[in-house]
């Protein structure tokens, strides 16, 4: 790795929550951010819920967002990599942003090695025990025949019951208050990769909630908060992370 250079990571922006003011309020500070970074970041991950909705109709796609696709295509066009993982949010990306702007996609968690560091990434959902319910209806969202009976609606009525969809699942499932380690799914699910593989970093977004956890001598949980509220994300330098918080100009 480039010692000059940082891998950054951010999720849950959110893009188009909770109305079109507000979201675009959002997404130029987070475009401000990324034209920050671009300028010493060696590759960005995005860990999931970009958007609060994301479906590509075979003619169309969601309105909006063109400061930061425009932005993506920008870093990308310069040979900056950006990784692109699908979150509960905005699971039904296809091949059009990946085509489009450059990034690279990611459907599942991956695992990739910096300076010889070892780092699990992945968005969260559904991960570690408890809530079935949500674990039945991912893999229900995923097949391919809903994908195909969704693309049956009109975009303004396939759009408009997600919107509704999507906000009821933010706030019952992912913004509520941390609990302690024992009650957290994502950390438990942590530690059980641990007991089979060594990690130096276990990084995930989903839970709207910063928190940078040793679980062991030389591991670390990092959940990257959200844009919505705390504005996080985190840098590694080729030696450190370091989980921050975007002040410039922020909203609060």
């Amino acid at each position: 790795m480039n010692n000059r250079k940082k891998i950054y990571f951010a999720s849950d922006i959110h893009l188009g929550l909770p109305n079109y003011e507000k979201s675009l309020e959002r997404e130029k500070l987070f475009v401000k951010w990324l034209d920050e970074i671009r300028t010493d970041a060696q590759e960005i991950y995005l860990l999931g819920d970009i958007f609060d909705f994301w479906f590509e109709y075979k003619r169309a796609i969601p309105k909006g967002f063109s400061r930061f696709l425009g932005k993506i295509c920008e870093i990308t066009d310069s040979g900056i990599p950006v990784h692109f993982f699908t979150g509960n949010h905005d699971m039904w990306i296809f091949d059009y942003l990946p085509k489009e702007t450059g990034v690279i996609l990611h459907k599942k968690p991956i695992i990739k090695e910096f300076s010889g560091k070892k780092f699990y990434l992945a968005h969260g959902d559904g991960f570690g025990p408890g809530d079935p319910m949500y674990k039945m209806l991912k893999k229900i969202f995923a097949s391919r025949i809903s994908q195909w009976l969704f693309a049956r609606f009109h975009p303004n009525l396939g759009i408009g019951i997600a919107n509704l969809w999507s906000t009821h699942s933010r706030y019952s499932r992912e913004t509520r208050p941390f609990e302690g380690e024992d009650k957290e799914w994502l950390i438990i699910y942590s530690k059980e990769l641990l007991e089979k593989e060594h990690f130096d970093f276990l990084v995930y977004g989903h839970r709207h909630s910063p928190l940078d956890l040793k679980l062991k001598e030389n591991s670390r949980y990092i959940n990257l908060g959200d844009w919505l509220s705390h504005f996080t994300y985190a840098e590694f330098d080729g030696e450190e992370m370091y989980l921050k918080k975007y002040t410039k100009n922020n909203l609060h």
